[in-house]
């Protein structure tokens, strides 16, 4: 029987961003924001109701809604895949002209993880929703895995002929939640469509999923410990998976575990004093209260 409408979680889903351009034939010169349709659909396969979160700045901005007053009224978020992290995100350079990434949609993006942070709700990232993340919360990136990661073996992670048919294997690591989802599989196939990944771990989290045989991390968890908020997020697309293939790893007990710790703290929100301080990046901390959380 169908869940009633009132019983349906309410999920948010991070936005793309296609920034304004004059030489666009269609919406010329306007700022499109927008999301895939695979990853709504992901989540939408388990009853849940999915909500993007606009950015609530920009040139045409009214009115006072905020990102914190979204964080309050959803279950859970889950920070979308797209373009490169801007290296200044994390502390360095661009290596590249190529790699310089979305600076507009790291400060979006960084305010939407500190806002769901502060109000204690599940946050779950996707490819570069990991990496921002890693970042947010102290940590660093591969600018690029091929150009900065000294392996004998390395794996391409990103293959632009092949996108999301480029696939690698990866080792689950031993006695992390992740394990405990799977717990008849030590090593699984997944999808590989990125060339940025975590270099230096953010305080706090623990890698529950190495590529093969590289080893460059494909899934973090914060660790569970003293109230905080769950925090997950698989470097993979799980929601590329296709429904009955047995060729990559099943998604469905990655929905369903972000799904639960949604409900749960529905039921029981953690909402302690000053969650989020000192956790998320000072330095971008400072840029988004002016920009983006209008403090």
């Amino acid at each position: 029987m169908p869940q009633p409408v009132s019983a349906r979680l309410k999920i948010g889903l991070s936005a793309c961003f296609s920034h304004a351009d004059p030489a666009r034939s269609l919406f010329t010169n306007k700022t499109l924001q927008y999301v895939e349709q695979s990853i709504a659909h992901w989540l939408m396969s388990a009853g849940a109701m999915v909500v993007m979160v606009p950015c609530p700045t920009g040139e045409t901005a009214r009115g006072d809604t905020k990102l914190s007053h979204y964080a309050e009224w959803l279950d859970g978020v889950v920070m979308h895949g797209g373009a490169d992290v801007w290296p200044g995100s994390y502390g360095e350079v661009p290596l590249k002209d190529a790699w310089v990434g979305d600076r507009i949609r790291d400060l979006y993006d960084l305010a939407l993880v500190e806002a769901f942070e502060q109000a204690g709700k599940p946050i779950f990232g996707v490819c570069r929703g990991l990496q921002l993340i890693n970042v947010a919360f102290g940590g660093t990136l591969y600018q690029d895995i091929e150009a900065q990661h000294e392996h004998p073996e390395t794996v391409r992670h990103r293959d632009p002929v092949t996108y999301d048919q480029n696939f690698h294997q990866i080792e689950i690591v031993e006695g992390t939640r992740l394990a405990k989802l799977y717990p008849e599989v030590k090593t699984a196939k997944v999808n590989s469509i990125h060339h940025q990944g975590v270099k230096d771990l953010a305080p706090g989290f623990e890698i529950e999923a190495w590529s093969l045989p590289d080893r460059v991390p494909e899934a973090i968890r914060r660790s569970a410990d003293k109230g905080r908020s769950y925090i997950a997020a698989t470097q993979w697309h799980p929601e590329f998976h296709k429904y009955g293939s047995t060729e990559t790893v099943d998604d469905t007990p990655i929905l369903h575990d972000f799904l639960w710790a949604c409900a749960t703290a529905k039921v029981a929100p953690r909402t302690l004093p000053d969650a989020g301080h000192g956790r998320i990046r000072d330095r971008a901390a400072r840029v988004l209260r002016q920009a983006l959380l209008r403090r």
